[in-house]
């Protein structure tokens, strides 16, 4: 969303006093507005001399985040949405795939949960690896702990190429490695700028139909988000919660599938859950959880959150490399 500088143009009202009182509270842009408290911000305008035209700058801003939302859609727009756009993106992993009946479902968010090691991120290189070489789409993967090696990705590539030539082996990894775009992101607010920056960019490409993007990748986001949560203010709290609402929107409006990754902590009785607390567990539309055991060197999959399918569901997955 727009810095609040650039809507003076179009609404006066959003002057230089009304952004120099925002940036007083740390607002500079409409995502700021977002996730700040409210109240607080009408108490402080209301101690102001020109507390009228704050009140009013305040209705401004919250009348443009309105203008943001989707209109409403009836059943039948839905349904044809959904016979249109949102497909199944087949990950590679066979045990995963026929456990999610096909794949990724584009339009979700879709969270690996698991301790380390627990596969997560292998799955999300041989997902790549596979959305690229089978739907000929552009990968964007986030990287938020070093994770991406492109030596793995590379033998994943070289997979899907059964063929004793090394000329077309080699070239065809060429193509399939320029269209997964790798970019290092090591704090949250570098991830909204980098999400901003996409959504600009996909807007743009779908008004001249040539959007490619099939899938979203962080790895992992609980790296990001836990560093801002605790303490007594809400303002990581706030962060997390728009954060998951930018993906979901990225999602549903842009028909990409998102896949992000998320790391266990101790609960009650020093029983393992995932981290980022109940608040987030309502973000992704799908959470599975993986495991690895040692002893018999097995990965397994269990289905924790599903739009239609049933909690429980397991699988076993093969990790390869």
């Amino acid at each position: 969303m727009a810095p609040l500088k650039s809507l003076q143009r179009e609404f006066p009202i959003i002057d230089c006093n009304f952004q120099q009182f925002c940036a007083s509270h740390g607002i500079y842009s409409v995502e700021d507005f977002l996730v700040h408290d409210l109240y607080s911000l009408v108490a402080s305008a209301e101690q102001q001399s020109s507390s009228e035209e704050l009140r009013e700058g305040i209705s401004q801003v919250i009348s443009i985040i309105g203008s943001q939302h989707q209109p409403w859609s009836n059943g039948v727009e839905l349904l044809g949405d959904a016979q249109k756009n949102k497909h199944v993106l087949p990950t590679g992993c066979e045990g995963i795939d026929m456990l999610l009946q096909g794949g990724l479902r584009v339009g979700h968010v879709t969270e690996l949960v698991g301790p380390s090691p627990s596969g997560k991120t292998q799955v999300c290189l041989q997902a790549a690896s596979n959305v690229a070489v089978k739907f000929m789409g552009v990968v964007m993967f986030l990287d938020t702990c070093n994770s991406f090696s492109p030596r793995r990705m590379a033998c994943f590539i070289n997979q899907h190429f059964n063929t004793p030539v090394e000329e077309v082996t080699q070239k065809g990894l060429k193509r399939v490695m320029s269209s997964i775009l790798c970019q290092s992101v090591f704090d949250i607010f570098s991830l909204l700028d980098v999400l901003r920056q996409l959504e600009l960019k996909l807007q743009f490409q779908v008004n001249t139909g040539d959007c490619k993007l099939r899938l979203l990748i962080i790895d992992s986001i609980s790296s990001l988000i836990t560093p801002i949560l605790g303490g007594n203010g809400a303002h990581g709290h706030s962060l997390m919660i728009f954060t998951g609402f930018l993906l979901k929107k990225l999602a549903h409006e842009y028909n990409i599938s998102v896949l992000v990754t998320n790391h266990m902590v101790c609960g009650e009785g020093g029983i393992l859950k995932p981290a980022l607390g109940e608040s987030w567990k309502s973000i992704p539309h799908v959470r599975l959880l993986l495991s690895h055991d040692r002893r018999s060197n097995s990965y397994n999959i269990s289905i924790l959150k599903h739009p239609v399918m049933v909690s429980g569901r397991a699988a076993s997955f093969t990790v390869y490399g």
